[in-house]
């Protein structure tokens, strides 16, 4: 197809992987900037690299693999690499940023790149090439992340639903937080991907809200009830999933969209207290993404601790802290009882399909839904990357 959401996704990672490409090739020539300034940008900007391809070799799989500025000639000719070169690519980038980045980052650079912040998304790049050789490293670089007294300082919250309030931005357990804000004066619907504010929040809120607390969405994502199910009686429930049927039961009303089940995503719901006053409130909300959080790092070295035949002390301690933040007890450390924390903790941020993919279940689990192995794993390419390569840039099995 050439329209839909993966045409965004491929675009906004391409946009991203060229500029990082043009920021390379400019700036060890610059005459005028310090070498603090270009090796923190250098590292920065690979970095960024390194997470675009990420996404693109999680949602894609086999994508043409560009590591300079291309000649416009060039841009018809490209052929996709295999996974495991794009990992190589995105495991080295990452292993040159991380000497180049700061322990921590001053308040007023929040948003930027941390030391802390490389190490887990390379432990994270790796866990996620399913590959037991690489588990031993990952779990190093996590340790070196979630260990007491780690230097970047990182702690879990007391309160889990503070991790999420939009008035705590930047708290002691985000790891990798992209920032959003309500400063735009215009918007543009053709690149909803480009923009300063989290137009997701708008998509996850309820359609034609009327009520306290939140404010209205378009009623898209509508939590499972499979999830709410595995949840209703999780400590975690009341700061991950909205009740719309108790809303409307203390008199709220909503429209109930396409497969609506009444419940719904809250951990970035849209919130009346931030909404926007200027611009077009819609894709204004300055509601951060966190990527990457602490009880997220810990559940990530506890599995791979398991998986490499480290410590299943270390493994059941990282465990427990997870759930004895939210005064659950203490269960064995098993990879099975790690996945079932991941859903639960992890609850609509993002990491659940890629977990099931990694990890094998995802025939077992969403089949029911659709779910075809060699297929569903990855999105379709979008078919004008097709045309303008004549077919050099071949589809993914089962789209065409």
């Amino acid at each position: 197809s050439s329209v839909g959401p993966q045409v965004g996704l491929w675009n906004k990672n391409y946009s991203g992987i060229n500029r990082a490409n043009v920021i390379l090739s400019k700036i060890e020539k610059a005459t005028t900037l310090s070498a603090a300034f270009k090796t923190r940008v250098t590292a920065e900007t690979k970095f960024l690299r390194a997470y675009f391809y990420f996404d693109l070799v999680r949602w894609f799989g086999n994508v043409p693999l560009i590591t300079k500025v291309l000649e416009t000639s060039e841009l018809y000719t490209q052929v996709q690499s295999t996974p495991a070169q794009i990992y190589a690519q995105i495991e080295k980038d990452l292993r040159d940023a991380i000497p180049g980045l700061p322990a921590t980052i001053s308040a007023g650079e929040k948003g930027r790149i941390s030391q802390g912040a490389a190490k887990a998304q390379l432990g994270k790049v790796l866990l996620y090439q399913n590959d037991n050789a690489k588990m031993t490293e990952a779990a190093t670089l996590f340790e070196d992340v979630n260990r007491v007294g780690n230097p970047y300082g990182y702690s879990l919250l007391p309160n889990y639903a503070d991790i999420f309030n939009p008035a705590n931005k930047f708290n002691a357990e985000a790891i990798l937080e992209i920032p959003h804000s309500n400063n735009a004066a215009w918007s543009d619907w053709g690149y909803i991907n480009g923009g300063e504010g989290n137009v997701g929040t708008q998509f996850v809120g309820m359609d034609s809200y009327n009520g306290d607390t939140y404010s209205s969405g378009w009623g898209f994502c509508p939590v499972t009830l499979d999830l709410v199910g595995v949840m209703k009686n999780d400590p975690r429930f009341a700061a991950t999933i909205i009740d719309g049927a108790a809303l409307k039961a203390a008199g709220a009303t909503y429209n109930g969209r396409y497969q609506n089940t009444d419940y719904f995503i809250k951990k970035y719901a849209p919130l009346k207290a931030f909404r926007s006053a200027s611009g077009v409130a819609e894709q204004n909300w300055p509601i951060d993404e966190i990527e990457i959080r602490l009880a997220d790092t810990y559940l990530m070295q506890a599995e791979a601790l398991l998986r490499s035949g480290g410590s299943a002390s270390r493994a059941k301690e990282l465990l427990d802290a997870v759930r004895a933040r939210v005064g659950l007890a203490s269960i064995p450390a098993t990879l099975d009882n790690v996945y079932a924390e991941r859903r639960l903790e992890l609850a609509t941020e993002g990491h659940r399909f890629f977990d099931l993919v990694r990890t094998g279940k995802a025939v077992a689990v969403l089949g029911s839904q659709g779910f075809k192995a060699g297929k569903s794993e990855y999105l379709p390419i979008p078919l004008n990357e097709i045309e303008v390569t004549k077919g050099g840039i071949k589809q993914n099995p089962g789209y065409n």
